[in-house]
């Protein structure tokens, strides 16, 4: 079985200039980004869809992209592969005094448990003392500065509205965001009715950001991962129109000529039988 030395090995060779692969050898940092993210989201995919026989081969995949980078590095001089395991280790080691008290990986196993809201209290303290390093100079230190620019959006969007929750600016509760989306979807309406123009256009694009932004404010204070529950939507939304596309085939008819009615009956069909049945278990789509 081939080891994690190998894969270094395999990972030079690709990117020898004289030898390896041409395409390889052509890459660079910002040229592997959209790659990284491709893998990353088939990992979520595997796991969403309990594919586990497949996991092992999108884990892959995503650690070959962590590989490619520290090989870049390295070729540069700036870090190696050891240098990216030695730095996650002591971060984690660091962040877990409540599991690694003296700080050292083979400590004995003798420290008591805290619980989730004492580890969340000691981590958040830990990462604030992180950022404080981080800052060349304290009047500098934000608290978003860490948050990540390429993140997708809703993501990021939870991610600093739970950020400056820390410091107290943040809803005392769901019903009072609930009432803010209500209000950016009324200011959405109200750019709609706006004169033809760019302008309209802009102040649309604007209203309808706000009201997204609340909306994931809203998820997040009902416990909600808003980028998992989308990605659940599309899902959903997926199934049932699968179940549309099906029907239609054995109905010899084509999508095209379907008044919207008639897809609209198709729609309601495909969320009846999505419905649990009298035993539990909800009926399946014909997908």
């Amino acid at each position: 079985m081939y080891s994690l030395d190998d894969l270094l090995r395999l990972m030079a060779r690709l990117r020898d200039p004289q030898y390896g692969c041409p395409w390889d050898v052509q890459q660079t940092y910002a040229t592997l980004v959209p790659f990284t993210l491709e893998e990353a989201y088939e990992v979520a995919d595997a796991i969403e869809q309990g594919d586990f026989e497949h996991l092992p081969g999108e884990l892959g995949d995503l650690l070959f992209q962590v590989v490619y980078y520290a090989q870049l590095a390295q070729e540069e001089g700036r870090f190696d592969f050891a240098s990216v395991v030695h730095g996650i280790t002591a971060k984690l080691i660091r962040r877990h005094p409540h599991v690694f008290p003296t700080g050292e990986l083979y400590a004995p196993l003798d420290t008591p448990r805290l619980n989730d809201t004492e580890v969340k209290q000691r981590w958040e303290q830990i990462k604030a003392q992180e950022r404080a390093e981080k800052a060349q100079a304290p009047e500098q230190l934000s608290l978003l500065d860490d948050v990540p620019a390429a993140l997708p959006a809703l993501v990021r969007a939870a991610k600093l509205q739970k950020r400056v929750a820390r410091v107290g600016f943040d809803w005392p509760n769901a019903e009072q965001v609930l009432g803010k989306v209500r209000e950016e979807l009324d200011e959405v309406t109200a750019a709609m009715a706006e004169p033809t123009g760019s302008s309209r256009a802009q102040a649309q694009a604007e209203e309808v950001g706000d009201l997204l932004f609340s909306v994931v404010n809203l998820a997040r204070h009902l416990g909600v991962d808003a980028e998992n529950a989308l990605r659940g939507a599309n899902g959903k939304f997926e199934r049932r129109f699968h179940f549309i596309e099906q029907a239609l085939r054995e109905q010899r008819r084509a999508i095209e000529g379907c008044s919207l009615e008639a897809l609209d009956a198709l729609w309601d069909e495909a969320k009846r039988q999505e419905k649990p049945s009298p035993n539990g278990s909800a009926a399946s789509l014909r997908d």
